[in-house]
């Protein structure tokens, strides 16, 4: 069920990449901490939700077991937050999601794993997808005739780009993280390692309302639609990220990082932005590699 889960996931984060798109202010200086509000309410409540249906025991002590990995996760996505004000998502999130390449390299050189070749294939397959798409964005963007209040907007820069650098990084790490205390090393079980995250992104959430209160920034529950849902298709992504993460992280990393590329395509649905042809052949690539996948775990 593994690829199953991954592919849940990676749908889930496109969508949710769309609704950060849309929610994002460029104007409002905090416009990455609301998000991040956002994310950690709706993190903290589904957590909560699913504790106590389930029955899961959680001692307060896997928030500190877990803790370099969701802090690492929180960091990563908070600075992707920020980058939104000075850089487009179709651009930054095809950068950022090399953090899958980070981390297969890392799991790969760090502990013994046998790949066939066709899972090899389909690694290689996928992220060429995923850096062609972040290429062909870049140029599209360097293209475009900006007035100067786009340009203010979104600088393509070292500066602007130097944010889904450094989250494909941290982020990289992570996953890396991730795999060590899930899959390698099964210092935790799925379920509390979920909690463990989403109850630590909750108490985030907390501390940064309490920072808008001392600031006196508004902030208005009501008008968090487009940030809601976003913080929604995030933890559905996340809830099977887990457990698609315990089963098999050399692969689901890069699979997942192919989340961009879906990003992309639905924006081009909801937001009428049309696709190139090059685009369309980085889709289609990635789509290949998760077919090879498919095809691997079959046969």
């Amino acid at each position: 069920m593994w690829l199953l889960f991954a592919i849940i996931t990676t749908l889930s984060w496109a969508f949710s990449d769309l609704f950060y798109k849309k929610g994002a202010v460029p104007s409002d200086k905090t416009s990455h901490l609301k998000t991040a509000i956002m994310v950690g309410l709706v993190m903290g409540l589904h957590g909560f939700l699913y504790m106590v249906t389930k029955k899961v025991e959680f001692s307060p002590l896997y928030l500190v077991t877990y803790f370099p990995v969701s802090f690492m996760y929180i960091l990563s996505m908070t600075i992707g937050y920020l980058g939104l004000r000075y850089i487009e998502l179709s651009i930054s999130s095809p950068i950022q999601n090399s953090s899958g390449v980070v981390t297969a390299l890392l799991i790969f050189f760090f502990f013994d794993h046998t790949l066939s070749w066709m899972e090899i294939l389909a690694i290689l397959t996928i992220t060429l997808g995923v850096l062609a798409l972040a290429l062909v964005e870049k140029k599209e963007a360097d293209l475009l005739p900006l007035s100067p209040q786009e340009k203010k907007k979104y600088r393509t820069g070292l500066f602007a780009i130097l944010f889904p650098i450094v989250y494909s990084i941290i982020d990289g790490l992570g996953t890396f993280f991730d795999a060590i205390y899930l899959d390698e090393l099964q210092l935790i079980g799925e379920d509390q390692a979920l909690l463990a995250y989403e109850f630590t992104f909750f108490l985030c959430a907390l501390l940064l309302l309490l920072y808008l209160r001392i600031k006196k920034e508004p902030f208005s529950l009501l008008k968090q639609k487009d940030r809601g849902l976003a913080a929604g298709f995030e933890t559905l992504g996340q809830f099977f990220y887990v457990y698609a993460m315990a089963r098999n992280a050399i692969i689901t990393a890069p699979l997942i990082a192919s989340y961009s590329v879906f990003s992309v395509l639905l924006s081009r649905i909801f937001l009428k932005e049309k696709l190139n042809k090059p685009q369309y052949a980085s889709i289609i690539t990635v789509l290949s590699g998760i077919l090879l996948l498919a095809l691997s775990e079959v046969l």
